[in-house]
This record gives structure tokens, sequence and C-alpha cells, in this order.
């Protein structure tokens, strides 16, 4: 695919940043009320209250507004910080969201660690740092990323966190300090397949958050 063969920074790559942007997703920022993947949006910004304008961080963000959890708050006048490892999601995030802070790391429970992230291809929602998955590394692109921490990275409080972190959200959610950031509203991706399930719901628990709903695989934790 000659996507596949764009080198960032060049002309013909801006070209397709902003094709991605304002043609091929023209038609779904106009006609959609939803832009997550299961309607997620929907519930959290009914959530809140109608004229209520907050802040959000979503760790693991992978597009402006295709299969975004936040993108509908972005319209309503919400601002935050976006967070993803893969640089053509957060170049994305530049020219569709300036408002927001957008940031491209490999968010870790360890600060300044070279570690092995895996990008199935520049436009994927599924790239991940799971080194012991094996059969998925030879599909894959590795590269090596310095980590980072959730306070280095995160540097104001928020209302709504959202965690899609591919089998590393729990690694991540038990480094942020629930006492010193007060979401009100956390939404954590949680696979079928997935070890910590158990675990995420007794920190929640631990930290006073009550599970709410859950749709599909979104799992949701309010204060």
């Amino acid at each position: 695919m000659i996507k596949e063969k764009l080198v960032r920074g060049t002309f013909f790559y801006q070209i397709y940043l902003y094709y991605n942007i304002f043609i091929r997703y023209k038609f779904l920022k106009r006609s959609r009320k939803t832009f997550s993947q299961f309607g997620e949006d929907i519930f959290i910004t009914n959530f809140f209250e109608k004229n209520f304008i907050g802040q959000y961080v979503d760790l693991g963000a992978y597009h402006p507004m295709k299969l975004s959890n936040t993108y509908l708050l972005y319209k309503k006048g919400w601002t935050g910080s976006n967070v993803d490892l893969n640089p053509v999601s957060i170049d994305l995030f530049n020219i569709a969201r300036k408002k927001d802070r957008n940031i491209c790391c490999l968010i870790s429970s360890e600060s300044n660690v070279k570690k092995n992230a895996y990008i199935q291809n520049n436009w994927s929602a599924e790239n991940f740092t799971d080194e012991d998955n094996k059969s998925l590394e030879a599909k894959n692109e590795k590269r090596k990323m310095l980590t980072k921490t959730f306070e280095e990275v995160i540097n104001h409080n928020f209302d709504f966190l959202n965690i899609d972190l591919e089998e590393h959200d729990y690694e991540v959610l038990k480094t942020i300090n629930l006492n010193k950031y007060t979401p009100k509203l956390i939404c954590i991706e949680i696979l079928k397949k997935s070890k910590n399930k158990k675990k995420i719901f007794e920190y929640m628990k631990k930290y006073n958050f009550k599970f709410i709903k859950n749709c599909n695989i979104s799992y949701f934790f309010k204060r």
C-alpha cells in the first residue's frame, strides 16, 4: 500500500495526513452522533452536566476522531491531553485537535527505560508493548522507545480519564495517584482475555471508584 511507504515529514506525507482528516473522515465528522467503537462517547457526554466544560486525558488515543472516546467532548468545548506511542497518530492529532496537548511517548510504570514498541502499521489501533507475545512480534515492526511515567507526561488535573493500552492498562493505572488527580469518571478497556480484570476492579474500589457500566470491552468507573 502506498500509505505504508510514506515518510514522515515529507510533502506527500503531509498531504496524506490532511486527506485522512479533511477528506476521508469529512462525512464521518458531519453525519455521526458517536465516534466511539461502542457508543462510549454518548454515555460519557450524558454522564456530565449538559453545559459542563472539563478536561480529559486519553492514553492510547490512536486517532483524533475514529474510534475516539474523547472527540465528542472536544467538539463540545472540552480540552485535554492525548498520549500515543505512534508518532503518526500524534501528527494527526496536531492537525485535527490543536487545542489539545498531543504527546508521543511510551507510557509505563518506569521512567527513562528503553522498551520495545511493536507497530502493526502506521495507521493501526493495535500497536503494543507486550514482549511476551512472540506470535504478534513477528508480524509487527519493532521500535525502541524510552518510557515515561504518567506524572512526567500529565501536568494538569482532569475530569475524565480514558485508558486503552492493549493489555498494559493495569500496569499504568496503578501508577496514577488518584488522590492527586481527581477524575469523576474513568473508562478502561478490559479485553475478554485480560488477566487483570479482577486487579483493576480491586484497585478502583481501593480509591472509591464504583463500576457503573460497560460498553462491550469499555468499563466505566465513577468516583
